[in-house]
């Protein structure tokens, strides 16, 4: 005869009772299974629908892309082309196709929204030159937003006019319906972060000090604060 221990006695028990035990093990192990599976998958559809694109063009893309890509809740920004009339777009033919210069940013919305992007946007640029940005002139560095729906529409348009009220000046940034994003060449994709030394009119300099003495000697953050003062998000005061 097998006993089974039960509060401290030993109960006789049989095949079949053994066997029960047994089952029933297996049913519990399993639903615990299933049920911690079901959660896992749970959290990462969750973890999905928070993650979002959206598709801003700053007049020189990897001046963009520096900026945002240090904002918490941002994943990756992309330096890239979009708003021409041609496919797969270089930096080199950007003038004869119509492409823009922009920034493809991916980020979390359960940490920043879409409408916190946008005001981070338009105080981050002089969103009243309609000739570019800066020393870069043309039509592949003037600002505009590129929207995805109505509602991204909307929220552009809010943005446009909350930034406008607070410059009391007229904002020429248009808002577009999004088309189709080229990514950059590789080399246009964290030039700042590069090993290797470059030449500037000032001499050999890493490509970090390289992009600095670019924005100083461009004007951008100069312009920038001038326009925003205190507003602008991503100048030291």
């Amino acid at each position: 005869m097998i006993g089974a221990c039960i509060r401290g006695h030993v109960v006789p028990t049989t095949g079949d009772t053994i066997i029960t035990f047994t089952i029933q093990f297996i049913k519990t192990a399993v639903l615990a299974l299933t049920i911690r599976f079901g959660a896992i998958l749970q959290g990462k559809t969750a973890e999905a629908r928070d993650i979002e694109k959206w598709l801003l063009l700053a007049g020189v893309s990897g001046a963009s892309k520096v900026i945002f890509e240090r904002v918490p809740g941002v994943i990756e920004a992309v330096s890239g082309y979009t708003g021409g009339t041609t496919e797969n777009p270089t930096y080199k033919t950007l003038k004869n196709t119509g492409h823009y210069e922009a920034v493809e940013i991916t980020y979390d919305a359960d940490r920043i929204s879409h409408p916190q992007l946008l005001n981070l946007f338009f105080r981050s640029v002089d969103p009243t030159d309609a000739g570019g940005q800066c020393c870069d002139r043309g039509a592949a560095y003037r600002t505009a937003v590129f929207t995805g729906s109505s509602r991204e529409a909307t929220q552009a348009r809010e943005a446009l006019n909350r930034a406008q009220t607070e410059l009391e000046q007229k904002i020429v940034t248009p808002i577009i319906a999004e088309s189709t994003f080229y990514p950059a060449e590789d080399y246009h994709q964290d030039y700042h972060k590069g090993p290797n030394m470059v030449l500037t009119r000032r001499g050999p300099k890493t490509p970090a000090d390289s992009y600095k003495f670019y924005r100083n000697a461009c004007g951008r953050d100069q312009r920038v604060e001038a326009l925003w003062g205190p507003n602008a998000p991503f100048i030291s005061h």
